[in-house]
């Protein structure tokens, strides 16, 4: 079994969850769901593809004011 690294965020009502591990990523109505949705989403992933889960050490996580 392996271990995933993830984010989560509100955005608008739901939680928006995006694995940093792979480009894959789900909602839910709270942050419990979105985590269960994420990890069912992934599951679902690597049943199709044949890819190697990529290891994360360190996560950093920030805000950042840009001219758009």
């Amino acid at each position: 079994m392996d271990e995933i690294s993830f984010v989560i965020w509100k955005e608008g009502r739901y939680y928006v969850s995006q694995c940093l591990n792979v480009d894959v990523s789900s909602f839910g109505k709270n942050v419990e769901e979105a985590k269960k949705n994420l990890r069912e989403a992934v599951e679902l992933y690597f049943e199709k593809e044949n890819i190697t889960l990529q290891k994360i050490d360190d996560i950093i996580v920030g805000k950042e004011k840009v001219n758009a």
